[in-house]
């Protein structure tokens, strides 16, 4: 078994927030879908469309953009302090 290095787990991180991202900003993009319901009013038919559910989906996929980007920002972290500490320990060795 392989233990992977904090710097290949960060750039992981990176990746999968990239993916995450790319989802969320698509759901925030895509047309907000619309239900229609029949009402009739005396001898007419008049068609009223709702659009309540669209909303909480793009509430739903902004939460998750706002996730990715958090998810982004603690991986390049981690890459950080995994380099520092590379630093440090090739200057000790020397």
């Amino acid at each position: 078994m392989q233990i992977p290095t904090a710097a290949n787990s960060g750039v992981q991180g990176l990746q999968s927030a990239q993916n995450d991202l790319a989802q969320a900003t698509t759901a925030v993009a895509a047309p907000e879908p619309t239900t229609s319901t029949p009402v009739k009013v005396e001898q007419d038919t008049v068609t009223l469309s709702s659009q309540a559910s669209g909303i909480s989906d793009k509430v739903s996929a902004l939460i998750d953009a706002e996730q990715a980007v958090t998810q982004a920002q603690a991986s390049a972290e981690v890459i950080d302090v995994a380099s520092e500490n590379i630093g440090t320990i090739i200057d000790l060795s020397v």
